[in-house]
């Protein structure tokens, strides 16, 4: 388990450090390295069929499609735990994700590859919205989803169809050529750290609620 944490640290402390690179290039005006060897794979996928397939992806990880999934299941976890903190934190989360979304695209001001206007890719470009969000979204409703469900390998399935999901929004993205290669992976990163404190803020709630009781 120690080991297992380690390697987590680690790897968070790297992606942390090359994020803040990226940041530092991109508000210099440079493109990240990373973005100089990936633009040539953007065009691959180009009236195939698996840009629409990336094109139905993405909008799953719409404002249009997200909003009132989050107000939907917010209702549906509020009412499945009888009690409001679920619900506040998994809308609360998703909602305050946005707006963190748009403070980190204006303090970076990063200008997108393309724009697709039909695809909701308008705007900055950094991080991108449709990786931090739906990971905090989808990341949360799996979150309280779990918790609820007795079978461990039912749990495990759930929660790697979720991922499965987060990863093909977000790297449609990339491949729509609406962001950069970086916008993804730091929208991947900043999604997580904040889908890790709401459900931080999650377990601390419920500790305190327990404490209140005795």
């Amino acid at each position: 388990m120690y080991k297992r944490n380690y390697i987590f640290l680690l790897l968070l402390s790297v992606l942390l450090i090359f994020t803040g690179i990226w940041i530092v290039k991109i508000m210099t005006g440079t493109l990240p390295y990373v973005d100089q060897w990936t633009r040539g794979f953007v065009g691959v996928v180009d009236d195939t069929a698996a840009y629409t397939f990336f094109r139905w992806m993405t909008e799953l990880g719409s404002g249009t499609f997200l909003t009132p999934l989050t107000i939907i299941m917010g209702i549906v976890i509020w009412r499945w735990y009888r009690h409001w903190v679920p619900a506040v934190i998994f809308a609360g989360g998703t909602f305050t994700s946005h707006l963190l979304n748009l403070l980190i695209k204006n303090v970076v001001d990063r200008q997108r590859p393309s724009l697709l206007p039909s695809a909701e890719a308008v705007g900055h470009s950094f991080p991108s919205g449709h990786a931090m969000i739906p990971m905090v979204c989808y990341g949360l409703l799996a979150y309280y989803l779990g918790k609820k469900i007795d079978s461990s390998r039912v749990v495990f399935v759930m929660q790697l169809t979720f991922a499965l999901l987060v990863f093909l929004i977000g790297i449609s993205r990339y491949f729509l050529n609406v962001h950069y290669l970086t916008d993804v992976v730091a929208g991947f990163f900043v999604g997580f750290l904040w889908l890790m404190g709401c459900a931080s803020l999650d377990r601390w709630m419920f500790r305190r609620s327990q404490g209140a009781e005795e």
